[in-house]
């Protein structure tokens, strides 16, 4: 048996319904569609290098790759290499050879420095470690039973404080462009981000396929967006949320929190089942309202780090 690693065909749908396969098996918590696939590799900005990768054994996809560099940071030569494998694949190569394959790649479009989320678990952390890459922080996957759990009553709003969705932001979404991106900011992490192109910004987040602008719920305060918790779903049981943050000023008033609790209400009410969201180990705050709202652990992944040259 022959494994062999080629290029996603976005344009094909048995490529995309494999790539979605292998994560829905190795990533069960991640919120994912043929539609955000094909997104992601038909839209994403040019500087990324983006290159979805598939593993085949016998016509059978048993890994994909997410391979590209960190366009929207502000240090050049970030690349990152996400592989997963069908966990009843594994052991057979696709891995190294999916994992080679997009080293190549980044180093000849510039990258110095490969960022690999790996779950943590022991034959995955070997599988990094025997190829060079050291451990770097963690962050985990949180899950929350929407259908079964109980959730926080909904709070009173405080004087001058409204709640909107992103849908009342249709005509100009700008507003929260510039919260996005000064919450990002603040994300910790191995790599920083900073959101300064907002055409980008539109093609790769605002219009997102799976994110739900109905159930993005915003915070107003005197009519300025100061808190927000962004939302996808899969349009069936599953809804993700992607952030969750206020700006600076607005700190320390539980205004995340009342948004979250918002943006959850209304999904339930919907018919959403599961809840899935993920922080990294050392975002205490984050965590400490997330197992307030009844969120618990369900996986964890650690960055890997590995230099070029």
């Amino acid at each position: 048996m022959t494994v062999s690693v080629r290029d996603l065909r976005p344009e094909v749908r048995a490529d995309v319904e494999g790539f979605v396969g292998v994560w829905h098996r190795a990533l069960p918590y991640l919120v994912v569609t043929a539609e955000a696939v094909v997104h992601g590799a038909t839209r994403a900005h040019p500087d990324a290098h983006a290159r979805p990768l598939l593993a085949e054994e016998n016509g059978e996809i048993i890994g994909t790759a997410q391979v590209g560099i960190a366009h929207d940071s502000p240090e050049p030569g970030q690349g990152f290499v996400n592989v997963y494998v069908h966990p009843e694949r594994t052991r057979r190569g696709a891995g190294a050879l999916l994992l080679r394959t997009a080293e190549e790649h980044l180093a000849a479009v510039g990258a110095t420095t490969l960022f690999a989320w790996v779950l943590d678990e022991p034959d995955n952390r070997v599988f990094a470690e025997r190829h060079g890459y050291r451990a770097s922080r963690c962050a985990h996957f949180l899950r929350l039973d929407l259908a079964n759990g109980t959730l926080p009553p909904l709070q009173a709003l405080p004087p001058g404080v409204e709640l909107r969705t992103a849908a009342d932001f249709a005509d100009d979404p700008r507003p929260l462009f510039e919260l996005d991106a000064e919450t990002t900011l603040d994300e910790p992490g191995d790599v920083d981000t900073e959101f300064t192109d907002y055409e980008a910004w539109l093609e790769e987040t605002w219009r997102h396929p799976l994110n739900s602008h109905e159930l993005t719920s915003v915070v107003l305060v005197d009519g300025r967006p100061a808190a927000f918790s962004a939302a996808r779903t899969d349009g069936a049981t599953r809804y993700g949320t992607t952030m969750t943050g206020s700006a600076r000023a607005f700190r320390g008033r539980g205004l995340a929190k009342l948004a979250k609790n918002d943006s959850l209400h209304r999904a339930r009410a919907a018919g959403y089942t599961e809840a899935f969201t993920g922080n990294d180990a050392g975002n205490g705050p984050m965590l400490a309202i997330n197992k307030w709202f009844g969120y618990e652990v369900c996986a964890t992944e650690v960055r890997h780090v590995r230099e070029l040259g």
